[in-house]
């Protein structure tokens, strides 16, 4: 994580706070090593403190019902807002039309705004022409790199010797981040160093040291930069433990994903997502998911690596439903399930130690 920040945030996840759309605030609200997070603004839960709404526990990051609220409570904090970053996660990185007057509103405000969507804000001429008379900046995340400074694959890949951990999942939205956050965490509360390698744009706010926003690539230089990714953190930091950031799932129709992972990360072994009482593809409802036991299969045939464990979404869960559903996986699929955000990723370290290359 960096060690310095940006500024301080406003989180912007008007309409979304709660739903899978709103992932990219989900995450800052749990962690950011690049902002100090003061709020986040979603009229659905103006007065509601966000982890409450996420996790069910307290983390004193307020949400107010409008961006004024919320640029008027910084004004009697000690902690001026220097930022407002989008936390919406919209289909296509679309900024909805209701969005824009409050991204106005910010830039007018004399806030800087960070945007991780496809739309995006510095080739705006209005929010261009206003940025430039506030004195603030347009900082587009997903906004491809000049590809003179890209990377084709390589094969150094080969040169990193440290056990290597994909986190996938079933679906698109369903929590490969905020899992691949706790599992470093836990890994380094045991002793061990451990790099997130993230892959998205949230992880990048996050503060990730090292990685790509594959989002922002051209096809033909994915799997170099995944690969250039891991092979930097290897020869910078050595870690004991490398976790991959999976994006989408591999039989999502809408973002397939994962396959770049498998192939150009070349991890050793991989931890799968999954949310029982999820039975569609996210946003594509009559889209099924495919049964857990097919996907873990399709993993490794294509990886030839073996699935270790399942970690739990848990949309349409109950606390009391997860212990059966985790026995239920174990039994049917002989792998076994872990809810780390509720419990820890304390047990699911126990099975990795023994692939720890010490």
């Amino acid at each position: 994580m960096k060690k310095s920040f940006d500024g301080n945030a406003i989180v912007y996840c008007e309409g979304a706070f709660g739903t899978p759309y709103g992932k990219t605030a989900h995450g800052l609200v749990r962690r950011s090593g690049r902002y100090h997070i003061l709020s986040v603004v979603d009229s659905h839960y103006g007065g509601a403190d966000a982890g409450v709404v996420l996790d069910g526990k307290n983390n004193r990051i307020p949400i107010h019902k409008s961006l004024s609220d919320a640029l008027e409570a910084t004004e009697n904090g000690s902690r001026p807002a220097t930022h407002l970053v989008i936390g919406l996660a919209t289909d296509g990185g679309r900024l909805p039309p209701y969005a824009r007057k409050d991204v106005l509103q910010a830039i007018t405000m004399g806030l800087n705004v960070d945007s991780g969507l496809h739309d995006f804000l510095s080739e705006d001429d209005e929010m261009k022409g206003l940025a430039k008379k506030s004195g603030v900046w347009l900082r587009d995340v997903r906004k491809p790199p000049e590809r003179k400074d890209l990377h084709f694959f390589s094969g150094k890949i080969e040169d990193v010797s440290c056990l290597s951990i994909a986190v996938l999942g079933t679906d698109s939205a369903i929590g490969k981040r905020t899992t691949a956050w706790i599992l470093a965490d836990a890994l380094q509360s045991a002793g061990y160093s451990a790099e997130l390698i993230g892959t998205g744009q949230t992880a990048w706010m996050q503060g990730v040291r090292y990685g790509i926003i594959l989002d922002s690539l051209v096809n033909d230089f994915v799997s170099g930069e995944i690969e250039h990714a891991v092979w930097r953190a290897w020869q910078e930091v050595r870690p004991d433990v490398m976790l991959l950031e999976g994006q989408g799932s591999l039989m999502n129709p809408a973002y397939p994903g994962g396959f770049e992972l498998l192939a150009a990360g070349r991890p050793d072994v991989v931890v799968l997502q999954h949310a029982p009482g999820r039975h569609d593809y996210d946003g594509f409802p009559g889209y099924p998911i495919q049964p857990l036991e097919k996907q873990i299969q399709v993993i490794e045939l294509l990886s030839e690596k073996p699935v270790v464990a399942i970690t739990l979404n848990h949309e349409g869960l109950t606390p009391g439903d997860t212990p059966a559903c985790c026995d239920d996986i174990n039994r049917k699929t002989g792998v076994p399930a872990f809810d780390v955000l509720r419990n820890g990723a304390g047990e699911l370290v126990k099975i990795l130690e023994p692939l720890i290359k010490l």
